[in-house]
This record gives structure tokens, C-alpha cells and sequence, in this order.
């Protein structure tokens, strides 16, 4: 790559959607592939796509945003760690305004709790240096993505016996919530297009579940508009040798550029060492999955804020009114919601998804494409 605008170029995307739209004449049903990445979301509804897409491809969002999918129970834990006495709480900036069960993190800073957000685990560790006297928290969050630089992170405070530093781990992994979400049976998805930034880590190899297991076609796919409308258009191409001449589902890897099929064995060998898997942990719209959480191994336990603080601990359940587990398992979409953009908005919300980044709300927010005819027709079945 030289430029990002080779990603964007109009008449590369002219030609993909050519090739889209034939195939899917050829197709005898409709079928809904489901972005895994909130990252993939945003720039689906930033440039588009969808609109683009021919009708009988339907577009459905995955639990794949870290922020959205973290339990409103483990926000609480957080803020009653901001609150303790000479603790400097320090997460990444999408989790300042994630709301808890009475406030967020930004609330509590505003209140007098020492709350500041950083760009790299490895600031709050240089945080901890500086202030001796204080407990400095990293609020961990993330899938394989960031979990190596936690880990990282973690070696550094061991190797350098950095004693008054911690870390409040809520790491996950990304098999376990895609396992649960095709076994549960509620959300019909017929294709992945598999998260780009996680796979640089865990490699190609560790999505072969989705067609060896589910006989689910899969793309593993970059974040930019030409990279999204290859993985459709290389999803179709499965979907016909699948369907019309019985070829098995296979992972494709779009995104070769950055992903090769074994992913990053440095990071691995470090995350297997510096973490050890949950039982189980809690996700927003999933519930409990069985191994799906990274907790700080026994030998780093002195750096574990789970084992240094006597957290509470309380599961709390989301509001009501919030459906953002709904909308990370694809049974609707944001504009369903009966809270979107009036009491649920970036500067007033109420669940994660409108919050972070990569949270579809939010992207349906910002970019305000939404079916027109078809929220009016969900409002007036209310």
C-alpha cells in the first residue's frame, strides 16, 4: 500500500459492485453475512456500502467491539476501583463515558476520583513510576487485539518490580462469543466477514471453526471500502461453489497485507505466559460463555487488581430500555431500538453501543443512513 486511496478508488469499487450484483442474481435466496468488527461497521455506514449492496444482502452486526460488549457489572468494578483511596484509575478514552450502573468514569473524574485515560498500557506503567505513593490501575479491556500490549505491559512491571501497578483485566477472546452466538440458534447468520485487527494476532487458523464446525464462509477482511466489498464479493464466489457445486466453506484472507496464517507467535507465546483463560466471564447480550476471559496468570498475580482489591464484584443487568445486546448479536438493528437517537445519543447515553467508536449505534447515529420506511413501520408496530 502507497496511498489509502487506493482502498476508496471509485472505479475499483464500481467493479466489485458489478461483480456483487451478478452474483447475487445467481443466488436462489437471500443471506445476511455478519461483520464481526465494529470497525467494519463504521466504515460500512461512513461510505455507504450497504446502500450499495444488492437487496437480497443483508449486513448484520457482531459482537465484536470490546467496549460494547463489556457487562454494565464490570463498569461498576471499575469505578469502585476509581473511588478507593490513592488510586489512579487510567483506561483507554472509549471507556471514559461508558455508563455504569449510576454514572461513568468521566462522572466519577468530575466528582474528585482520579481518572485519566491513556494511550498505551505502558503509560499508565510510566504513570506508576512517577507517583510512588499512589496505586496506578490499568483498566484492561480488548480482544487479542490489545491484549498483547497488557501483556507487555504486565512483563514490565514484573521485570522492572514496579510494585505499586496494576491491572483490572477484562481481555477476551473471539472464538468463544462467535461459538455461542452460532449455537445459540437466535441469530441467523449465513456468512462472516471476520475482524481484520484480531487476526494479525491469532492468524487466519483460528477462525477455521466457522466453516470446519458451522459450514459458515468466511473473509477475514481490512477496514477500508474497497477491502469490505471484496470480502462480499469473495463470500458470493463461496456461496456459489457451495451451493451449486457442493465445494466445502473455507476461511479467505483478504487482508493478507497484515495477516498471514499462523498471526503473531511473539504475541501469542507472551499472552500464553503473562494470561491464563476464565472459566467463564460475562458479555453484554451473550451472558455467561464458558472460557471466553483472560485472567492475569499466577505468576503475575502481584500485578492482578482483581487479587489486590477486594472488588465487589455485583452483576448488574442492563437498563430496560437499552436492546445493545440486540444489536451485537444482529437480531436488530440501532434504528429498531426504542431508545435510539432520542434517549440514548453520544452526549446522553444509555447503553455501550452508542458509546465507543466501534459501536454500531454509533455509527447509525454519526452517519444517519438509516431505512426510513422501515422505522417508521418498527415504531408504529410499538
Amino acid at each position: 500500500m502507497k496511498y489509502v486511496d487506493e482502498f476508496r478508488d471509485p472505479d475499483a469499487a464500481k467493479a466489485l459492485l458489478t461483480r456483487i450484483h451478478n452474483d447475487a442474481e445467481k443466488l436462489d435466496r437471500s443471506i445476511s453475512l455478519m461483520e464481526v468488527c465494529g470497525g467494519h461497521t463504521h466504515t460500512i455506514y461512513r461510505y455507504g456500502l450497504e446502500n450499495l449492496l444488492p437487496s437480497s444482502i443483508e449486513l448484520v452486526h457482531g459482537p465484536g467491539c470490546p467496549v460494547c460488549v463489556l457487562p454494565m457489572g464490570r463498569v461498576d468494578d471499575a469505578l469502585w476501583l476509581a473511588q478507593q483511596p490513592n488510586v489512579i484509575l487510567t483506561c483507554f478514552g472509549d471507556m471514559m463515558r461508558v455508563p455504569g450502573s449510576t454514572e461513568s468514569l468521566m462522572q466519577a473524574r468530575a466528582r474528585g476520583a482520579d481518572v485519566r485515560f491513556v494511550y498505551s498500557p505502558l503509560d499508565a506503567l510510566k504513570l506508576a513510576k512517577e507517583n510512588p505513593s499512589k496505586e496506578v490501575i490499568f483498566f484492561g479491556i480488548g480482544f487479542e487485539t490489545t491484549a498483547p500490549s497488557t501483556a507487555a505491559t504486565l512483563e514490565a512491571a514484573r521485570v522492572g518490580n514496579v510494585a505499586n501497578f496494576s491491572v483490572f483485566s477484562n481481555h477476551v477472546a473471539i472464538e468463544p462469543p462467535l461459538q455461542a452466538l452460532i449455537n445459540g440458534g437466535d441469530t441467523n447468520v449465513d456468512g462472516f466477514i471476520a475482524p481484520g485487527h484480531v487476526a494479525t494476532i491469532v492468524g487466519t487458523k483460528a477462525f477455521d471453526f466457522l466453516p470446519t464446525q458451522h459450514n459458515k464462509p468466511t473473509v477475514i477482511a481490512g477496514f477500508e471500502p474497497l477491502d469490505i466489498l471484496q470480502a462480499v464479493d469473495m463470500l458470493l464466489t463461496q456461496f456459489l461453489a457451495r451451493d451449486l457445486y457442493g465445494k466445502p466453506a473455507r476461511v479467505e484472507n483478504q487482508y493478507a497485507r497484515v495477516v498471514s496464517e499462523q498471526g503473531n507467535a511473539v504475541a501469542l507465546k507472551l499472552m500464553s505466559r503473562v494470561f491464563e483463560v476464565r472459566k467463564t466471564f460475562e458479555w453484554r447480550g451473550l451472558g455467561w460463555i464458558p472460557e471466553s476471559g483472560l485472567a492475569i496468570a499466577e505468576e503475575y498475580a502481584q500485578w492482578d487488581a482483581e487479587k489486590r482489591f477486594d472488588i465487589p464484584g455485583n452483576r448488574v443487568p442492563d437498563p430496560a430500555a437499552c436492546e445493545c445486546g440486540s444489536v451485537l448479536t444482529g437480531k436488530i438493528k440501532p434504528w429498531q431500538c426504542r431508545v435510539f437517537g432520542t434517549a440514548c445519543t453520544p452526549a446522553t447515553p444509555i447503553g455501550t453501543c452508542m458509546v465507543s467508536p466501534e459501536g454500531a449505534c454509533a455509527a447509525y447515529y454519526n452517519f444517519g443512513r438509516i431505512n426510513r420506511e422501515a422505522a417508521a413501520a418498527a415504531a408504529g408496530a410499538l
